[in-house]
């Protein structure tokens, strides 16, 4: 294998930018909740750097990319990394396979992270670790495997190109399932307690999502800036969507509104950014911001208690973009890539985009239930009606701001 410095160079750069984005979610999520509890919904990210770290290199790498069984799960043949050394040949042309770890293992990180805006105030700690070591282990790695480890959804030909499924999808649809079986808080808490920290973590999340998106490219090239500039596109006429139907109903332009646009505009837009035009990307943001917006009120309508609409943005948003691969994708932008209505190729690929759309909802909807349902025997997954009128201090004997009482 010849190592184009190049792109080793550019994925390290893109590998930092997503790790980066760990950090601007806790920010984001922060900003969202009470101040009473805004250390505890940032340590469930920051923790999930350290532990997923950890396993992923005992065996989260190998189950995702070592061998194949049965089209589900890798094996353990690259457990603790092994034979991961200066020249070992990486899955993708022209980087060294240390740099491929290093970069798949920021997407793990962020992965279940997302899911705790979902039930925000309301989980133990012991409870929430139980939660991200066996949602790693029998949602998301099997998911990574099938979809970009060689499985049976990559073989069928089912295009993902940075986490529609892998990522979005299946943290919203185990977004939904924590709610359903958590249930509602006892605290109402539903004003942010610091917009600026809101717009801090999307800054973040948007700068960092350039190296999610065009990063999964895996090198430079015409696709790699293509799926660049369609990020920002998405990004930005899904804000805008969703800032004039909030005005539209409230009569106020609200920051909060334009900054959760954008994040379900960059969610949408995730799967299909290597594979479609600018023109697209455009549409997917405008659909993704009147789509993620109804989904969030749908979610109000029925009382779930998705605190910062977890499932909403990020479910809803993977979902779509994944299905509007097989609408919008071409291989005049990604010769690679497939060829969706649009392009002429029929309803194949938009069959197969459904069916792996509810493959993975049911799946990450059905494993996280019965996994919080098995944690709940072991340890209680929900906190105290007592501990839940402030996290921070009952949970963590911290304090964001202790000079406020």
């Amino acid at each position: 294998m010849k190592i184009d410095t190049g792109n080793t160079g550019f994925m390290l750069l893109c590998t930092s930018l997503v790790m980066l984005m760990t950090p601007g979610l806790a920010f984001f999520y922060g900003g969202l909740v009470g101040r009473k509890s805004v250390l505890t919904i940032m340590m469930q990210s920051f923790v999930s750097m350290a532990w997923t770290t950890v396993l992923w290199f005992t065996f989260g790498y190998s189950m995702c990319f070592s061998g194949d069984i049965g089209g589900i799960i890798g094996n353990f043949d690259m457990a603790f990394l092994k034979g991961v050394d200066l020249m070992a040949p990486s899955p993708t042309d022209s980087i060294p396979l240390i740099v491929h770890v290093a970069y798949q293992m920021m997407f793990a990180v962020i992965t279940p992270a997302l899911i705790t805006g979902a039930f925000a105030n309301r989980i133990t700690f012991k409870g929430y670790m139980w939660f991200l070591t066996g949602w790693l282990v029998l949602v998301y790695f099997p998911f990574v495997h099938m979809v970009w480890g060689g499985g049976i959804l990559q073989k069928w030909g089912v295009l993902d190109f940075a986490g529609g499924i892998v990522v979005h999808n299946i943290a919203g649809m185990a977004a939904l399932a924590s709610v359903i079986f958590v249930g509602r808080r006892r605290i109402a808490d539903n004003v942010p307690h610091s917009i600026p920290l809101v717009a801090l973590g999307t800054g973040l999340l948007w700068f960092g999502w350039y190296g999610f998106n065009a990063g999964s490219e895996f090198k430079v090239d015409s696709v790699t800036a293509s799926a660049f500039l369609n990020t920002d596109i998405a990004a930005s006429f899904a804000a805008t969507v969703w800032l004039i139907l909030d005005i539209i109903i409230t009569g106020k332009p609200k920051f909060v509104v334009l900054l959760v646009g954008s994040v379900a505009g960059l969610a949408t837009v995730t799967p299909a950014a290597g594979y479609i035009s600018p023109a697209s990307a455009a549409l997917i943001g405008i659909t993704a911001g009147i789509v993620c917006y109804g989904a969030v009120a749908l979610k109000n309508r029925f009382k779930l208690d998705d605190a910062l609409d977890v499932w909403g943005v990020h479910g809803v948003g993977g979902m779509l973009g994944t299905i509007l691969v097989g609408v919008f994708a071409t291989l005049k932008f990604n010769p690679l890539g497939g060829s969706g209505l649009v392009d002429g190729g029929g309803g194949t690929l938009l069959g197969k985009q459904v069916a792996a759309v509810l493959l993975s909802s049911i799946w990450a909807f059905v494993f996280t239930w019965v996994m919080l349902w098995a944690i709940n025997k072991i340890t209680p997954v929900r906190v105290s009606e007592t501990d839940e009128e402030g996290l921070d201090e009952s949970l963590h004997g911290e304090s964001a701001y202790p000079e406020l009482g």
